[in-house]
């Protein structure tokens, strides 16, 4: 029986460290992220997925610190729009004892931490390099094919890389597979090989096997942590108790569609954009009426005449689209976390990764199907450091009640998932984060094999 415990135990899959014991950490950081930062440099390739406002800044930026020391070589933080000059005011915040450099191309790099957006990743050498981290690594699915792509592959030759980011859709192994991919750990392909199964017939749906479901969260564990609270890891919760959310519904009068007597509910997709368009001037009217105060407030929109008709409807309101240069997206977005612009209007794939907007305590959002955009949104202001309740104002057609109602679910759905994991992976992860030795998998053959001949002819 212990042979055979032996032999299972030498086929666990575990990921092999690959970095280094970092020397003394910024004491400015609490113990429980200390201990993170500890473990990110000695694992190499690290996965940091915590909830938003867990101070994922100061941890990346002194594993950056760390591994610039030990590598003599520059390290790269890629961040989504406008959030590098935030990162940069991070640093002198939090004292990180390193240059921090915002750079746009390869030319203003140095020895030293240097921070970029996303958009402007072609413009870097990746074999300059000591190290790579994300900022906002769930963004590796919202990014542009070219974007991931060159990531996926060309930056694999940096050899410290690290992805952090709120915690990642437990239930989107994809995007667990870019993540895993990206750190060297496992192929996206052989992931869902080795730990799911297709279920039914659409090629995007995986789920866990059952057989397999303690060993992929144990594999997890081997190369990241996921970490709601402090207490995932055994710290106490203090200062880490978030203020109340409020959530309002408000619906506009629906219109039937061409030939039909009464406004319908929109059931397909196709249906939920045409109700989005001819509701769109009472929607922007019901927006603009619950952002007309003398509070910070941000308007969440999808159409770009949602967007414009916004702006001339609320005057000190100041919009963030998809038509403005990179440099005037940032200067926009930066001018509302200082407090210089009262109301932004933006889109969530523009503003809506990574910024701290604890500034402001209210929002109104034009709701998709997309709950990884509603957690987005809904966390730049409800997150760790905010002080007063937040309300979140829902503007939609009478015809998306439906639309409504599923994120509702999905959010009860990845409350009780995110629940689970943290309590599946917390006592791994500690383990992990704590133990001195790595456990590795190595492969010694003692077999010849010899290949059939028709294979070889």
């Amino acid at each position: 029986m212990n042979d055979y415990q032996e032999f299972i135990e030498r086929k666990t899959l575990i990921d092999s460290p690959t970095g280094f014991e970092p020397g003394e950490i910024n004491s400015a950081l609490f113990p429980w992220q200390a201990e993170i930062v500890k473990y990110a440099c000695m694992r190499g390739r690290f996965g940091g997925y915590e909830d938003c406002g867990l101070g994922k800044s100061i941890q990346q930026l002194e594993s950056a610190r760390l591994i610039n020391e030990h590598t003599g070589l520059p390290v790269l933080i890629l961040a989504p729009l406008a959030v590098a000059e935030q990162t940069k005011r991070e640093a002198r915040k939090f004292d990180i004892q390193a240059e921090v450099r915002v750079c746009k191309d390869q030319s203003h790099v140095g020895n030293c931490i240097n921070v970029a957006n996303y958009e402007r990743l072609h413009l870097f050498d990746p074999s300059q390099f000591g190290g790579v981290l994300l900022d906002e690594g769930s963004i590796l699915k919202s990014v542009d094919g070219k974007t991931r792509g060159t990531l996926l592959s060309e930056w694999q030759c940096v050899p410290f890389r690290q992805s952090w980011s709120a915690t990642p859709a437990p239930n989107d192994f994809m995007e667990i597979g870019n993540q895993a991919e990206f750190l060297g750990v496992m192929k996206r392909s052989e992931m869902l090989a080795s730990f799911f199964v297709h279920d039914g017939g659409d090629t995007s749906k995986w789920r866990l096997k059952g057989h397999a479901r303690d060993a992929f969260w144990r594999w997890m564990a081997s190369w990241c942590v996921m970490v709601r609270r402090p207490s995932d890891l055994g710290h106490p919760n203090d200062g880490y108790d978030l203020p109340a959310i409020d959530y309002h519904e408000h619906y506009t009068q629906a219109t039937a569609a061409p030939g039909q007597l009464f406004a319908l509910n929109a059931s397909t997709l196709s249906e939920r954009r045409g109700a989005r368009r001819t509701s769109l001037k009472d929607r922007c009217a019901k927006a603009a009426e619950l952002a007309t105060n003398d509070q910070p407030c941000v308007i969440w929109c999808n159409l770009n005449d949602e967007g414009t008709l916004l702006e001339k409807l609320i005057p000190d309101a100041v919009e963030v689209a998809g038509r403005h240069t990179i440099e005037q997206k940032e200067e926009r977005l930066a001018a509302f976390t200082a407090g210089d612009i009262r109301c932004l209007i933006t889109k969530p794939k523009i503003g809506g990764f990574g910024l701290n907007w604890q500034h402001c305590a209210n929002t109104v959002i034009f709701p998709t199907d997309s709950w990884e955009s509603w957690y987005q949104m809904v966390r730049r202001f409800w997150r760790f450091g905010q002080e007063r309740p937040v309300n979140v104002h829902a503007v939609a057609s009478e015809s998306e009640v439906t639309v409504i109602e599923n994120l509702k679910r999905k959010e009860k759905d990845a409350g009780i998932m995110f629940d689970g994991i943290a309590a599946a992976m917390s006592e791994l992860s500690v383990e992990q984060i704590r133990k001195t030795e790595r456990q590795t998998t190595n492969y010694t053959p003692t077999e010849r094999m010899e290949l059939p001949r028709w294979l070889t002819m």
